[in-house]
């Protein structure tokens, strides 16, 4: 009999480093895309059709030297972005990939519950980041990300409410259990704009990265980062870039279910399939839109996205109040 520990730490282990591979190749995909999108080919020159890139830009960055500003608190500095990579990696132990004990680390009755607490911590790395460098720019950033994440996590999790209202459970395998008969992305499709417009701005992609704003901070909370401590913050934003798709996949889009009936195509693939075109749209809103302006970016989630999730959440449990009377 083979110990509880040693399936989890085999389960962990698969599951590392397929993510892990999985943020390699989905940073060379966003540069190719990008790259056509400009009409332009894009990384072609380290491997056939430039695939070996990823490896040779973790060789660079390993070997790059690793600076430390003199006024920096070198504790924090030093610390804050294992917090954001560590709280990105933590979430991929609770997501189940398909139906079965098999395809999840750990089955957790609050799936949710536990990734919503464990993203929010991720703030922390950038924050600390900004702070411990000791520089204007980094400190701007840090503070922006405060103030963006603060106001877009409202709207998200009440996105994501309307959710667990029609499922009636926190369980994420429970929430794609109750979509056998229609995804929520049908009744809940306010939510699923909301919840995709959130969870852009929540991971500081384009058009809401006014953290890293290089016109404006010359690379927000990172500018005094180099070597492999600036790639820990590369790898985290990606890392909730997948983390993001993946809930997205499972609250609103069915899951590993099969669409059309076409159940002879195993659920994981339907999983990554999915989770695939949301990350593809991540790609294609930074290759079409601009960057929006600080105070646009503040308004829209206070004035127009919180207000819209709340309205979406009356009428969700308006509804359900009244079908169960």
């Amino acid at each position: 009999m083979v110990p509880v520990w040693v399936i989890v730490l085999i389960k962990s282990l698969i599951v590392l480093g397929v993510v892990i591979t999985t943020f390699a190749y989905a940073m060379l995909f966003e540069r190719k895309i990008l790259g056509w999108m400009q009409l332009r080919p894009g990384p072609n020159r380290v491997g056939p059709w430039g695939m070996l890139q990823p490896a040779a830009d973790a060789v660079k960055m390993i070997f790059k030297e690793d600076l430390t500003p003199r006024n920096a608190d070198p504790l924090i500095y030093r610390l804050a972005p294992f917090i954001s990579l560590l709280t990105a990696m933590g979430t991929f132990a609770i997501i189940p990939f398909s139906e079965g004990p098999i395809w999840v680390v750990g089955n957790v009755n609050a799936g949710i519950l536990f990734i919503f607490a464990l993203t929010s911590i991720s703030v922390y790395g950038i924050s600390l980041a900004g702070w411990a460098s000791a520089s204007k720019y980094p400190l701007l950033g840090s503070i922006r990300s405060t103030a963006q994440m603060i106001s877009y996590e409202l709207a998200m999790t009440l996105s994501v409410v309307g959710v667990l209202i029609l499922a009636g459970t926190t369980s994420l395998g429970g929430i794609v259990h109750a979509q056998a008969n229609m995804w929520y992305i049908v009744p809940q499709f306010v939510g699923f704009i909301i919840y995709l417009v959130t969870a852009v701005a929540e991971t500081n992609r384009a058009p809401f990265d006014l953290v890293e704003a290089e016109t404006e901070l010359v690379g927000g909370f990172h500018t005094e980062y180099s070597g492999l401590r600036f790639g820990l913050f590369f790898i985290a934003e990606y890392l909730n870039m997948i983390t993001v798709s993946c809930l997205a996949t499972l609250l609103f889009l069915g899951g590993w279910s099969a669409p059309f009936g076409l159940v002879m195509v195993p659920g994981i693939l339907w999983f990554l399939i999915k989770a695939g075109i949301f990350l593809f749209i991540y790609m294609w809103l930074r290759g079409t839109l601009p960057r929006l302006r600080y105070d646009r970016l503040m308004a829209l989630g206070w004035k127009i996205l919180l207000p819209v999730a709340t309205l979406n959440l009356i009428v969700t449990s308006a509804v359900i109040a009244v079908r169960g009377a």
